[in-house]
């Protein structure tokens, strides 16, 4: 089934989520689970045999709440309010409420143990050691009181069988506590027995003041890393914001305004000036420039006219528009953005699983470390007192919450960031993998290329005129949906209606057929590219020359025949141009300066392409490429590095599926592109240099929170041990060991914060040369698909059938389909959720291990492989 989100409570660091995902994983039927520390949040994937409430109970047994997301509220009407409500900063007021109460009480605690330092002078009362230990007993027991979610969870967990940061805070400060009461005790005792001096000198081992020093500076770090996380959602935030509350609603014939949940599918609304779309919508009536920056961060308005489509949270900007409501509530475009940028932040991302793997083992081995630094102290004749302070300072400087959110929040901001320039990132994966890419590969039509050909040239042929030539064109080129088609429709529509073909047939990476009436006589027509003339038997000697010249000038041919005496004459050649994007040559270079190499795949003849490559400065061009090879190329293009696709997401999509990173560009509002893992909102091919540049950007900045993390522990614990005492004096106090805890956390987090300063669209000042091409491309940079296949002649072609558990929906079928596809050596993949197998046709280089090993990983059992 699909990922099912669930909120989950009492998780504190790294090491709650590694818990929670072992209890997770451990539930049969379970496939994928990742757990957000930064959002509180878990993404689960599960089969029939497996329901909410078996997660659920999962999650309380490891010692933390769970409930399914919405899941209280499942019937009502989706509302917008509510989906900004559950961003808001809920933590950070209940944590300052704790951190304003807990200083009341600690100044205080502090005012009387610390005027021996300070050189005040205390109250006469507190002249008595008792007095003043007492004292400070009760403040601090207060201070516990306030912070008893540390020793409740931390004690709660323990006792379950897994350990977290809030443990080691509970030890922390509680060791202080019952080490300070204990000398209580024993002043108490020395006081009854009249022992004035020895009562006198154990008040200087009371360690009441640091018990309520660590829980309020760790207070502090969380109040600072709690406001810091939420920061992470403003982008979100933003965009909802930007969606109005009520909409001006016509029903009945009257205009009413009603709230934007009450909105549904087929209602007529209307947005005047200055007024923000409350729905997604098609325009009945009225013309109006809409700005659509919140959206694609494009700030120039597009008109918008009848027919046209609008998105909600855009903002008319000039007259009044009367429109139909095709998408409310949690369908429209930014709901599917905001979706696609909380799933990618509770996505995971490679990178995030060796933090995930420390992270599970830290607890653990911080208490243990800390247990045998007291040990070793006290044998080696240092005081109770000061081992135990060594023994707390290891405790409370540990950070495992650093380590749990250097990845979760850079993903988040960075993810965040995209989305207010358009840029769509599904997962934390596809954000990750962006910037590893070598090779960028870019359908021509729609991404380098306006998309929109238009006719350039009518050459007729054998006594046709170039009305009767259009006609013909129109008549058969009337049922295709081709861009190239569309054009020639178009101009054959200026001459007047035209007839459609009948017994019209597509012919994928050649043309089309089917029977054609004019002058009261059918005619068998075929029209398409000069290979399909030619596979046709069509006389093409005559038109050779006129398709060269065309080709070389950038234009398309299109050839038209009719057949005659069993033979197909050539009637005539339709040029069809598609303007080159303005912004093309540039984004070229840009990908070029990122070190990356960028190849232009068509389906277009070669002349053609060479014309198109040489005008944006291209040198690796795909041409004559059948749609159902494109995958080919992408794969062989595997084999030298990894391969992001740039397409449609639509007539693509097998490409888009087999590249490492597949990128849908000009989506507009159709944000659900399934094959795409990356979603580019504006037709701009810029936003491409953009994404990468983003995700390389993102990457650093988790690596840099993860060194920092690291090298904090790996410095601090053994300072707070005392290992450099021997060699430089030094050491650390439990109080300042607290401190530099709490603030670690605020510094990873702020750390991730800078990424919303980060502007992808500035290019890259530094240069360097692209990867190496292939040697398959040959010296005119040319690829030839049958030639890349026919390397693979001595190798033995086979078919494996693989069982696999675990597929309960296509999105499955497509999980499984890449992972296998990712495999070097398959061919082709063929997945069925019927029958819960895929058929693989493979070279005798692949091997079982391999295929399961790719099943595996994407989250599915594989039970047998035939």
């Amino acid at each position: 089934m699909d990922n099912e989100k669930y909120n989950v409570t009492g998780m504190s660091c790294a090491a709650c989520v590694a818990r929670v995902e072992k209890a997770v994983r451990a539930v049969p039927g379970v496939n994928m689970v990742a757990v957000n520390l930064l959002t509180n949040s878990m993404l689960v994937s599960y089969d029939k045999r497996t329901n909410s409430s078996m997660i659920t109970e999962a999650v309380e047994k490891a010692g933390y709440g769970s409930s399914l997301a919405n899941n209280e509220n499942a019937s009502a009407k989706y509302d917008a309010v509510n989906d900004r409500a559950a961003l808001e900063d809920k933590e950070s007021p209940v944590i300052r409420k704790r951190l304003i109460a807990s200083v009341v009480f600690l100044v205080p605690l502090l005012y009387v143990s610390m005027s021996g330092l300070g050189g005040w002078t205390l109250p006469a009362v507190f002249s008595n050691p008792m007095i003043a230990a007492l004292y400070e007993l009760l403040l601090v027991v207060i201070i516990m009181i306030i912070n008893q979610k540390f020793f409740v969870s931390g004690f709660k967990n323990a006792f379950s069988g897994g350990v977290n940061m809030d443990t080691l805070v509970a030890l922390g400060a509680g060791a202080g506590f019952v080490y300070s009461t204990a000398v209580c005790f024993e002043m108490m005792e020395a006081a009854g027995l009249g022992d004035l001096a020895r009562m006198t000198s154990r008040s200087g081992d009371l360690y009441f003041e640091t018990s309520g020093m660590i829980l309020t500076l760790i207070t502090v770090g969380k109040y600072l890393e709690a406001r810091s996380k939420g920061k992470t959602t403003n982008a979100i935030r933003a965009l909802l914001d930007l969606s109005p509350k009520r909409a001006h609603v016509v029903r009945n014939g009257e205009e009413i305004t009603v709230d934007v949940c009450e909105v549904v599918v087929g209602d007529t609304f209307i947005v005047r000036p200055g007024e923000s779309f409350p729905v997604d919508g098609r325009v009945l009536s009225g013309e109006s420039a809409v700005n659509e920056s919140a959206l694609t961060g494009e700030s120039v308005p597009v008109d918008k006219a009848k027919g046209d489509f609008v998105s909600a949270a855009t903002i008319n900007q000039n007259g009044a528009l009367t429109v139909e409501a095709t998408r409310v509530g949690s369908d429209t475009t930014l709901h599917q953005i905001v979706k696609m940028v909380e799933d990618a932040a509770g996505s995971k991302a490679e990178i995030s699983r060796t933090a995930d793997r420390v992270a599970g083992i830290f607890v653990p081995v911080v208490i243990g470390i800390a247990v045998v630094t007291g040990a070793a102290w006290l044998l080696s004749g240092a005081s109770t007192s000061f081992a135990l302070a060594r023994a707390i300072s290891v405790l409370v400087i540990s950070c495992p919450c650093a380590l749990g959110l250097a990845t979760p929040v850079a993903i988040m901001v960075g993810s965040g960031r995209g989305a207010k320039q358009g840029i769509l990132f599904k997962t934390a994966g596809a954000l990750e993998n962006a910037g590893k890419v070598d090779f960028v590969v870019l359908d021509k039509t729609g991404t380098i290329t306006e998309g929109k050909p238009q006719v350039t040239d009518v050459i007729p042929l054998d006594g046709q005129t170039e009305r009767e030539l259009l006609s013909f064109a129109g008549s058969i080129e009337a049922r295709s949906e081709h861009p190239l088609a569309v054009a020639i429709r178009e101009a054959a529509d200026l001459h007047g209606p035209v007839t459609a073909a009948e017994n019209f047939r597509a012919l994928p990476g050649h043309g089309v057929s089917g029977q054609v009436s004019a002058a009261g006589t059918v005619y068998e027509t075929i029209a398409g590219n000069l290979r399909l003339m030619q596979e046709m038997g069509a006389d093409t000697s005559a038109v050779r020359g006129t398709a060269d010249a065309l080709s070389a000038a950038g234009k398309t041919p299109m050839f038209f025949a009719v057949k005659q005496s069993e033979e197909y004459h050539i009637i005539g050649v339709i040029a069809v141009a598609d303007q080159v994007k303005a912004d093309s040559k540039t984004a070229i270079e840009m990908l070029r300066e990122m070190g990356l190499q960028p190849v232009m795949l068509t389906g277009d003849n070669r002349k053609t392409a060479e014309a198109v490559g040489r005008e944006v400065g291209l040198t690796a061009i795909a041409a004559d490429v059948l749609p159902g090879d494109k995958d080919e190329i992408i794969r062989k293009l595997q084999e030298y590095g990894k391969v992001a696709m740039i397409g449609d997401g639509i007539n693509d999509a097998p490409a888009l599926t087999r590249a490492d990173v597949g990128i849908a560009i000009g989506a507009g509002a159709e944000v659900t592109v399934d094959a795409a893992d990356v979603v580019l909102m504006k037709s701009t091919p810029l936003d491409i240099a953009a994404a990468i540049r983003l995700s390389r950007q993102t990457i650093k900045n988790i690596k840099e929170n993860l060194f920092w993390a690291f090298f904090y522990n790996v410095i601090g614990i053994p300072l707070a041990a005392g290992v450099y005492i021997p060699l430089f004096g030094w050491t650390m106090s439990p109080v300042v060991g607290a401190a530099a805890m709490g603030l670690s956390s605020f510094c990873v987090v702020t750390n991730a914060l800078r990424l919303n300063l980060y502007d992808p669209n500035q290019r890259s000042k530094r240069t360097k040369d692209p990867v190496e091409l292939p040697g398959f491309l040959t010296a005119s940079a040319q690829i030839d698909v049958k030639e890349v296949q026919s390397e693979k002649g001595a190798e033995k072609i086979m078919k494996k059938t693989i069982s696999i558990e675990g597929m309960m929906c296509q999105n499955c079928v497509k999980h499984v389909k890449k992972a296998l596809n990712g495999v070097a050596g398959v061919e082709s993949v063929e997945v069925s959720l019927e029958n819960n197998h895929a058929v693989v046709t493979v070279d005798d280089r692949v091997k079982d291990a391999a295929l399961k090993e790719a099943i595996v990983e994407a989250g599915y059992e594989v039970t047998s492989i035939e």
